[in-house]
């Protein structure tokens, strides 16, 4: 059935279009993540918090706190379905079937439960943060970015009529169609859908989900969205992110153990999961360290996500490093996930065609892109432009955690501590990009 975005989106109603719909309206990544702090950190008490990267749009007097809350307060009442856990106990994940125990199913059904928040406005934007057991508040990550994402999106909605609507999203699904067209010329190309925690809503990722399913065949691979997978019948695609190294490694009591963190958390991820779950994440405190002091069994993982460095050099870098470890690469994968485009997604391809497995992990500009697209012409107050808001874990048991990042204009954490890690880790490989998305 294909659903009338432009009516939906001229009449609201929060019954029937709540901006979360299901607790697994999350990525994949924080489910698999959500297990291993169960198993390993369920005392550990953290803080997640809202963080406005360096240009990007303005929050208060665009997203309503109130309406903000009342979106907050409804995803805290959700609870897992008993059709939700029975996929995720017998559905095939990566191959394999059981990777959530059933102790962890017991808990997302009897004992699991958010956190609460606190929100204050300052000035043109307001800060955001969740404090709790780390079990508690991790999945707030993606829930508090779409939430407002979509309330910016529906704050722009407001101001154009239905028919201007219903041109936006001719324009957006023309565009959208424009992307499949380019990107269908490679048969062999493997994209999925990482876009939920920018999307422009719930409704339009999913109907560029199914629109990709229609058109690109064996080319989608999936998506990220848990929910989207469970209720299209398609994979669920991710591992592991940024938030595990961080938070290990703001336990350390010593800098031996902080430059160790970053590989400890790994050898906990491989007791707990196998095969094609072992991809590496390598620039929580940069990718060239990571690599030079990576332990050799690390080579043996199935492949790498590239996240904050220039795709091309990330992937040139890894092929260099398991050639040096004796890996053959063809048997690996490479996959790019920052501000891709159908233009870069091409370009990677082709760059690595024959020498990697290559894959695309889609986010922004797939589930959010309306630039130009709006038919208001001169002065208005609609805004589409992406956001580029973060939700990070900012404390650990009262300590700060940090993000060095391969980009150092991506560093989270405050200043005194990022030149701490820094010292540390070192800034081999790191560089000044600007930030897209």
């Amino acid at each position: 059935m294909i659903i009338n975005l432009a009516r939906r989106a001229h009449n609201h109603n929060f019954e029937l279009d709540p901006i979360i719909r299901s607790v697994l309206d999350t990525d994949f990544y924080k489910l698999l993540m959500l297990q291993l702090i169960w198993k390993e950190f369920a005392n550990t008490h953290v803080t997640f918090s809202l963080v406005h990267r360096a240009g990007d749009t303005p929050m208060a007097g665009v997203v309503d706190p109130d309406e903000l809350c009342a979106q907050l307060d409804h995803v805290r009442k959700l609870r897992f379905s008993k059709s939700e856990l029975i996929w995720l106990a017998g559905n095939t994940f990566y191959g394999k079937r059981g990777i959530f125990e059933p102790d962890f199913l017991d808990w997302l059904e009897h004992g699991f439960e958010l956190s609460d928040y606190d929100i204050v406005a300052h000035g043109e934007q307001f800060s955001l943060h969740f404090h709790g057991l780390w079990p508690q508040t991790t999945l707030w990550e993606i829930y508090a970015l779409a939430i407002v994402s979509e309330l910016r999106t529906r704050a722009s909605l407001k101001y154009l009529t239905e028919f201007e609507l219903d041109i936006l999203y001719a324009r957006a699904k023309a565009k959208l169609w424009g992307k499949v067209e380019h990107l269908r010329v490679e048969p062999d190309l493997r994209i999925s859908d990482f876009g939920t925690r920018r999307r422009h809503s719930f409704l339009w990722q999913e109907y560029v989900v199914n629109a990709m399913t229609a058109t690109l065949g064996p080319s989608f691979t999936g998506t990220s969205n848990s929910y989207l997978a469970y209720k299209l019948g398609l994979e669920a695609i991710g591992t592991n992110a940024h938030e595990l190294p961080m938070g290990l490694a703001a336990l350390a009591r010593n800098d031996d153990e902080l430059r160790t963190a970053q590989y400890s958390i790994l050898e906990m991820w491989q007791n707990t999961y196998q095969g094609a779950l072992h991809i590496l994440l390598p620039d929580t405190f940069g990718t060239t360290q990571f690599l030079h002091n990576a332990p050799d069994w690390l080579a043996d993982w199935t492949g790498q996500r590239a996240d904050s460095k220039d795709p091309f050099i990330a992937g040139d870098e890894y092929i260099d490093w398991l050639q040096a470890r004796g890996r053959d690469p063809r048997q690996k994968l490479f996959i790019a996930s920052d501000s891709l485009d159908d233009d870069l997604i091409l370009r990677l391809h082709q760059h690595f065609a024959g020498r990697i497995r290559f894959s695309a992990g889609w986010g922004t500009l797939l589930t959010n892109d309306f630039r130009g697209c709006n038919p208001q012409t001169g002065p208005t107050r609609a805004n589409f432009t992406p956001p580029r808001t973060v939700c990070k874990l900012t404390e650990v048991e009262g300590r700060p955690a940090v993000k060095l990042s391969d980009n150092y204009l991506k560093a989270l954490g405050p200043p005194p501590e990022v030149e701490r890690y820094r010292r540390i880790f070192g800034s081999a490989g790191m560089a000044n990009t600007p930030i897209r998305t």
